[in-house]
């Protein structure tokens, strides 16, 4: 039996008003709008509904709006004070690896990258936490609990109490994702490389939000695909009215990306049937455009004629005998279309034209060859004209697959990405994981060799297992750098208790980012070893058919990545105690925090000069002190905390010494820890012999 108190709905009399907005906005939903005051009726709407057509449209402008979305951009040019602190314990790998994995709010650590990595990043991927009408855990002004929101939107005063006889919840989760998201997204796109894309996993709830936000930062013409992705073929009977089988995978890119395709399958592999004198197999392709636009005035200079000489089995774009065939693009329906190339790139892969008659129609059409291997090209410098450069999806040495837009099949299934965490990490704390195949796909689409790949909400660290997996199939060299927020599992929680208790036993503290990290060390270890095992039985097979040493030996796949943790700046901000002002000045001296390292230190000088976090670092003793050289020399760092006045010149003449064995390509900055020095002619005789040998720029914390 429910307990009746004055709270109880039922002993309350009837709430008109909140009656009066329901039944609007029944029968026309977008009189509504959301205000500080909680829902309002939009009167200009309303007018425009009973055919006032006293309403201009002077103030309408296309676009997402919401309550907080000035300050959300705010947010994102406020600078961060914050720094991100080294932990090789936590770490595998720590001195070779290139991979990255960063505990923190990922809105501060965007903000800390942005130096280091703007204009570097191939691909980011986009994970985030789908609005389900939970708070969320993302600590900064925005994301916080109902109490909060309602304080922000005006709905209870300070003291928490209730200003407004209708609290608005659906509205205030739509409002929290957005002010969460939007400034993540508008640093993150400043991170991307002229050819890097962005992929989000979304369900259908903010879709459109999503959209509208991302057309907003991005540009809308820089919207390249909405995939849907079949996660669950049998269908979730969570929704009310259609069991939901799928997902979306929303890609957007900066203005020079060009997809690079899938890998073909053995279906696909085998259409390249045909081998050429030097049995490599090529397949054939019709070399007249078909499709819009495909017609003779779409591309003028596109159509002319090709001859083919059936006793020499030859090409040419001149009649050389009487009995040559002239062929020309003529589309099915006989009218003039246009080749998908040139005459220019035409009469350099002459070899490579096969003419071929239709019996039924009497037509000629023309085939052109596409080798299976990227490196057969023709000898031949090609001069194309703009008007002759032939069609971008028709690059004639594509050896991918373009995707679909429907990604079907189980092994993007919510079960595979089940399983694959359950060989890792114990419990039910992720409840839909990705599968690593989805996400090795996502990949593949954009990174080829090389590049960064940034997963923003790492959660179950699935991405980094496929890229892993991606790197050691292809002796690729992908960078990952993961970021995830340590929030707190819950042993009370059904579903967290399980991985509560395996972060005791690891000894390590219960959070998600700790079940991240444990992931990729498990991952990592076990591709490694399948990559071993593989590597093993060629050498053994290599030595059966050809007992000679081969080289080019492949390179293990870095599954390593060094841990870092967001924290405040190591420089120490003036606060002084009016009351202890002596103690205040004299602990003013030094600015730099006194329970941070050296390595501490040294990090946050790469994060404000815009160096790599995974730059390689060496160090020499001078003097006494430890000198450390950041990036073949372009950065010489001592930070001991005291250097006395009889060690100067011996210390600035062996970080010369050694600045000139390490010839770095630009300007070199020398950094020392300011209050080292007895007195400032100590510190200032240093740098004139460091200045004196070429060394301008010397600086001091």
């Amino acid at each position: 039996m429910q307990k009746l108190t004055a709270d109880s709905p039922a002993a309350k009399s009837a709430d008109l008003v909140a009656a009066n907005l329901a039944t609007l906005r029944s029968l026309f939903p977008e009189l509504l709008t959301e205000t500080q005051d909680g829902p309002a009726v939009n009167l200009d709407v309303l007018k425009q509904l009973v055919g006032d057509r006293t309403v201009t449209d002077a103030e309408e402008k296309y676009g997402l709006a919401w309550h907080g979305k000035r300050r959300a951009r705010q947010l994102a040019l406020t600078p961060s004070t914050g720094t991100l602190r080294p932990c090789p314990e936590d770490s595998v790998e720590w001195a070779t690896t290139k991979n990255l994995m960063i505990e923190g709010d990922n809105l501060e650590v965007l903000k800390l990258l942005q130096k280091s990595y703007a204009g570097k990043v191939k691909l980011i991927y986009i994970d985030p936490p789908y609005n389900t009408g939970k708070d969320f855990v993302y600590p900064d002004d925005f994301q916080d609990n109902i109490a909060n929101y309602q304080r922000l939107t005006g709905q209870t005063d300070a003291g928490g109490l209730k200003t407004s006889s209708n609290t608005e919840s659906s509205g205030r989760f739509h409002t929290d994702w957005l002010n969460m998201m939007y400034p993540r997204l508008k640093l993150a796109w400043a991170l991307l490389d002229q050819n890097g894309a962005m992929f989000f996993s979304i369900d259908e709830k903010e879709l459109h939000h999503l959209r509208a936000v991302a057309n907003e930062l991005f540009g809308e013409e820089n919207f390249v695909a909405d995939v849907t992705v079949v996660t669950n073929l049998k269908g979730r009977n969570d929704k009310k009215h259609v069991a939901a089988c799928h997902e979306h995978i929303v890609i957007y890119a900066k203005p020079s990306f060009v997809s690079i395709g899938l890998p073909l399958t053995e279906e696909q592999r085998a259409a390249y049937k045909y081998r050429d004198e030097q049995d490599r197999p090529y397949a054939l392709r019709d070399l007249r455009k078909r499709g819009g636009p495909d017609k003779r005035e779409d591309r003028p200079r596109m159509f002319f004629p090709i001859y083919w000489n059936p006793a020499s089995r030859s090409c040419s774009l001149e009649r050389k005998q009487p009995e040559d065939v002239e062929i020309f693009p003529y589309r099915g329906d006989g009218s003039e279309g246009r080749w998908r190339w040139g005459s220019d790139k035409v009469r350099a892969h002459l070899p490579w034209m096969h003419p071929k008659h239709s019996t039924k129609s009497g037509r000629w059409d023309v085939e052109h060859r596409v080798y299976l291997d990227p490196a057969i090209r023709i000898d031949a410098q090609i001069v194309v004209d703009d008007d002759e450069e032939e069609d971008e999806e028709d690059e004639v040495f594509e050896r991918t697959s373009k995707p679909k837009s429907i990604w079907l099949g189980g092994e993007f299934s919510t079960d595979s990405g089940k399983r694959a965490l359950k060989r890792h990490l114990p419990g039910d704390t992720f409840d839909f994981p990705k599968s690593v195949e989805l996400l090795k796909r996502c990949v593949q689409l954009v990174l080829g060799q090389n590049g960064v790949v940034i997963d923003l909400f790492a959660g179950s660290g699935t991405l980094g297992e496929a890229l892993f997996t991606h790197n050691a199939q292809t002796d690729g060299r992908g960078q990952l750098i993961a970021v995830q927020l340590p929030e707190v599992l819950d042993p009370n929680e059904k579903d967290q208790k399980a991985a509560a208790d395996f972060c005791d036993q690891l000894g390590k503290p219960r959070t998600i980012a700790e079940l991240t990290k444990e992931r990729l060390r498990r991952a990592g270890a076990k591709i490694r070893a399948e990559w071993e095992t593989k590597q093993k039985a060629a050498a053994e097979q290599a030595d059966l058919l050809n007992p000679a040493p081969v080289a080019g030996e492949r390179r293990a796949p870095d599954v390593g990545f060094r841990v870092f943790k967001l924290a405040s700046s190591n420089i120490r901000e003036w606060d002084p105690q009016r009351d202890r002002l002596a103690e205040s000045l004299e602990a003013a001296v030094d600015h730099l925090k006194t329970d941070r390292t050296e390595q501490d230190i040294l990090y946050e000088l790469l994060l404000k000069l815009g160096l790599d976090l995974c730059v390689p670092i060496e160090t020499r003793p001078f003097a006494g002190h430890v000198v450390s050289s950041v990036g073949a020399g372009s950065l010489l760092v001592c930070l001991s905390p005291k250097i006395a006045a009889a060690e100067v010149e011996t210390l600035a003449l062996g970080i010369v010494a050694w600045h000139k064995e390490l010839k770095p390509a630009g300007e070199t900055t020398v950094v020392f820890r300011d209050s080292a020095f007895a007195d400032d002619i100590a510190k200032t005789n240093l740098a004139a012999i460091l200045q004196q040998h070429g060394l301008e720029t010397v600086r001091s914390l």
